[in-house]
């Protein structure tokens, strides 16, 4: 598949999303309002097109591309078990796994800690797998957006949880 389908797939299929664009990534946020102060804007799937976050996915390649998809705790850890906490000097974690793969669900390279999964360059077939995730991570984000607007409303203080 190409980033621009899967950019598609996200921004057509899920309510409320903003995909915010920077040096060709793409942010998707659950924001239906388009008004999120830019300390609540934090999305629940990104593409990334090139090595500028990290170099561990070889991706300073034409169309090469990665999907990262920040899941619930109970979704990553019943996939891969607990996150990974040691990191390398360039701040990558110790996964075990080799995130330059293609094609294959990996924990992402430096959020894994903080439950997020990721896909180098995924086949028609395996982005199938990772609708659910997609939904479930546009699910959660809306979840905890509307706790917020709730806690707002009734003059709570925010909980950064969500």
């Amino acid at each position: 598949m190409e980033a621009g389908e899967v950019q598609r797939y996200i921004s057509e299929t899920f309510e409320g999303v903003n995909a915010l664009e920077s040096d060709g990534d793409a942010y998707f946020l659950y924001d239906p309002d388009r008004d999120l102060p830019p300390e609540r804007q934090t999305p629940f799937a990104t593409l990334v097109t090139g090595d500028r976050h990290d170099r561990v996915s070889d991706l300073d390649h034409p169309g090469a591309y990665r999907l990262n998809i920040g899941l619930t705790k109970a979704t990553y850890t019943s996939l891969f078990g607990a996150p990974p906490t040691r990191r390398d000097e360039d701040h990558v974690l110790d996964t075990g796994y080799d995130h330059a793969e293609r094609d294959r669900l990996v924990p992402h390279p430096v959020y894994a800690s903080q439950h997020w999964v990721c896909v180098v360059m995924p086949s028609r077939a395996t982005f199938e797998t990772l609708r659910p995730l997609l939904a479930e991570a546009h699910g959660f984000a809306a979840r905890k957006h509307a706790n917020h607007v709730r806690r707002a409303r009734s003059g709570h203080a925010a909980d950064p949880e969500g």
